[in-house]
């Protein structure tokens, strides 16, 4: 059994033997984040595909209403959510889970938190379609989109062996592109890297705590969660204002009666950053999302200076934001379909 951290220190009168010790055991069951932009399945990225992707992010002609782009509800400026419970769309109609970042999202093994979508290419087209978010039908988006000449070009640029470039699954494809190039380093990821010097000593007591108490069974890989999905209160159920009766998890993805309250693990990085917690959005504060989760999934009460050392640790997940010039958009035409703000029953 490996010594805790200030008992090994004091034992060897250093950190050195300490530090390399624990990062063995954590590059066993994380990784650093990648030095270059990955790759995604079926969608080679080129420059001109990304920065056609991060006009469609930002634009909010994509909804119904003109008023929702994908930016709305992932602003890169506040940890790549919008900070609220649940998200506002269409009609200002309150959706039914919180908004997960979107900054390393494209190392997740699915998105949303019930993981109906398979990769960031299939997730870009569902709150477009959502008649709670942005309303709209394929349809309409692409009338949209051919009713401007610079998208038109742009799309012919960034898609130049398609008769019909200008498409809803090219669109969707472009903003994969950009979105891939969210990454934000992170602390943990030099220290990963071999940087000792790059987490606090709480920080690496609560690395070590997060590891031996068990929360990295779930929470684990490049994206620290993102990958597997678990029950929500697997020793014991937290009460509704947390885990609601009526949202069922992946169990309307699959019908199956073992996914019953069943969620992908979340990512955590940039999780400092990114409250309110957990699909509900119903608990703002980072400390008490770690208490829940400790005695929902571990079936066990934390030490108030445990759960700080475990936040030290995570706070060392929020990493670097990468620089995002917000692009001036195609300008409109006589073309261009009207908002709409009648509210539509679509999916």
């Amino acid at each position: 059994m490996r010594l805790s951290i200030l008992t090994l220190a004091a034992v060897l009168g250093g950190t050195v033997v300490q530090a390399d010790s624990l990062r063995e055991d954590a590059l066993d069951i994380f990784r650093a984040l990648p030095s270059t932009v990955p790759a995604v399945k079926d969608n080679p990225a080129t420059p001109e595909k990304v920065e056609l992707g991060k006009w469609l992010f930002f634009d909010p002609r994509l909804s119904a209403s003109g008023l929702f782009s994908c930016y709305s509800c992932h602003n890169l400026a506040t940890g790549g959510d919008d900070n609220m419970e649940t998200s506002i769309g269409h009609g200002w109609q309150k959706g039914p889970r919180n908004s997960p970042t979107v900054f390393n999202s494209v190392l997740n093994e699915a998105q949303f938190w019930d993981g109906r979508a398979a990769d960031l290419k299939e997730q870009a087209k569902g709150p477009i379609q959502a008649s709670v978010e942005m309303a709209n039908t394929p349809e309409n988006v692409v009338a949209t989109l051919n009713s401007m000449p610079d998208y038109i070009a742009a799309f012919e640029t960034a898609f130049p062996d398609e008769e019909e470039p200008v498409s809803f699954d090219n669109m969707a494809r472009a903003i994969e592109t950009f979105e891939a190039t969210l990454l934000t380093p992170a602390p943990f990821d030099a220290w990963l890297n071999g940087d000792d010097g790059a987490l606090s000593e709480d920080a690496l007591a609560g690395l070590e705590l997060f590891m031996d108490k068990g929360c990295a069974s779930c929470h684990s890989g490049v994206n620290v969660g993102g990958n597997g999905y678990y029950p929500f209160g697997l020793v014991e159920k937290p009460g509704a204002d947390v885990l609601p009766v009526g949202d069922k998890g992946r169990f309307v993805v699959t019908e199956t009666a073992d996914d019953e309250y069943v969620f992908r693990a979340s990512p955590l990085r940039n999780v400092a950053v990114t409250a309110p917690y957990f699909h509900s959005g119903k608990v703002w504060d980072l400390d008490v999302a770690v208490d829940i989760m400790a005695e929902s999934q571990l079936g066990e009460a934390l030490e108030p200076e445990e759960t700080a050392r475990i936040v030290a640790f995570l706070e060392s997940l929020t990493g670097n934001v990468p620089e995002v010039t917000v692009p001036v958009l195609p300008v409109e035409t006589a073309d261009t379909p009207r908002p709409k703000a009648e509210i539509l029953e679509l999916q």
